[in-house]
């Protein structure tokens, strides 16, 4: 590998999925102004929507939960393609 392109500045952070309260710790040197305690010792915080405790690939459940409302503006934008529906005749 290249000397001096790789950074120095690694150290624990915790990492929280706000979908599910999970948190969990690895090296890191993402930048964060945020702190939270786990077992008695302050890490700095990086907050994420969605992580490998709550996504359904790694979880095998099919439901996923929208935080971002992606999913009614998709319907709201394309409501107005929608088709009317057929009268059916008695």
């Amino acid at each position: 590998m290249k000397k001096g392109i790789h950074p120095e500045n690694y150290r624990i952070v915790a990492f929280k999925d706000m979908s599910n309260e999970d948190v969990f710790l690895t090296k890191s040197t993402a930048d964060t102004k945020e702190t939270i305690e786990v077992d008695g010792v302050e890490y700095p915080l990086v907050k994420m929507e969605i992580s490998r405790s709550s996504h359904p690939f790694y979880t095998g459940k099919a439901k996923l939960i929208d935080t971002a409302g992606r999913i009614d503006k998709f319907k709201n934008k394309y409501d107005k393609f929608k088709k009317p529906a057929a009268k059916t005749e008695e």
